[in-house]
C-alpha cells in the first residue's frame, strides 16, 4: 500500500472512530461491559499505542536501524498484518487479559483533552508517514510487543487497523 493509501485509511478509520464517539451519550464515557474496558480506556489504548509511534519515528532513522536493525524479508501487505494481528491476538488472549487490566479510566472530565490529544496525535502519524522515505518504510523496523518486528509500513497499515478494531468492539458491545 502507497503512503498516500496509508494515509487515507488512517484518516478514514479515524473518522469513523470520531463520528461513532461523537454520537455516543457523554454518560456512556466510563462505561463498558463488565470485564472489558470503558469506552474512554479504549481511546486512551488508542492515544497511548499512537503516542508511542510518533515517538519511535521521530527518533534518527540510523538510531532506528542501529537499535533494531534493518528487514530481512519482504514487507507484508495490509490483508497480511491484518491477519496476522487477528491470530496473534487468538493466540495471546490471556497475556491480553493481564495488560488490559492495567489500564486507567479517564473520567468524563478528561474526555474533550483526550479526544484532542488523540486527533493530534493521529494527524501527527499521517504527516510522519507523508515525509519518511518509502525505502524506510520498508527497512526500518521497530518492535510491537505482540507482532514483534515491524516494517515502519507495516506498523502504520497496522495502526489503521488497530484502529477499526477497537471501534468495531465499541460499536458491538457499548
Amino acid at each position: 500500500m502507497n503512503k498516500v493509501k496509508i494515509v487515507d485509511i488512517l484518516e478514514e478509520k479515524h473518522s469513523i472512530l470520531f463520528k461513532w464517539l461523537e454520537e455516543q451519550p457523554k454518560d456512556n464515557w466510563e462505561k463498558g461491559p463488565e470485564e472489558k474496558w470503558s469506552t474512554s480506556q479504549h481511546v486512551l489504548h488508542l492515544v497511548n499505542s499512537l503516542q508511542l509511534l510518533n515517538k519511535a519515528l521521530s527518533y534518527p532513522k540510523f538510531l532506528l536501524k542501529y537499535k533494531f536493525g534493518i528487514c530481512n524479508r519482504k514487507p507484508k501487505n495490509y490483508d497480511a498484518v491484518v491477519k496476522n494481528y487477528q491470530q496473534k491476538l487468538i493466540k495471546n488472549k490471556e497475556r491480553a487479559k493481564i495488560f488490559n487490566q492495567s489500564l486507567k479510566m479517564p473520567t468524563l472530565k478528561e474526555r474533550e483533552s483526550l479526544l484532542t490529544k488523540y486527533q493530534i496525535q493521529q494527524k501527527k502519524l499521517q504527516y510522519k508517514t507523508n515525509k519518511i522515505s518509502n525505502k524506510n518504510l520498508d527497512t526500518l523496523v521497530i518492535p510491537h510487543p505482540l507482532m514483534g518486528k515491524m516494517t515502519i509500513r507495516e506498523i502504520i497499515m497496522w495502526t489503521a487497523y488497530h484502529t477499526e478494531h477497537h471501534t468495531e468492539t465499541l460499536k458491538k458491545y457499548y
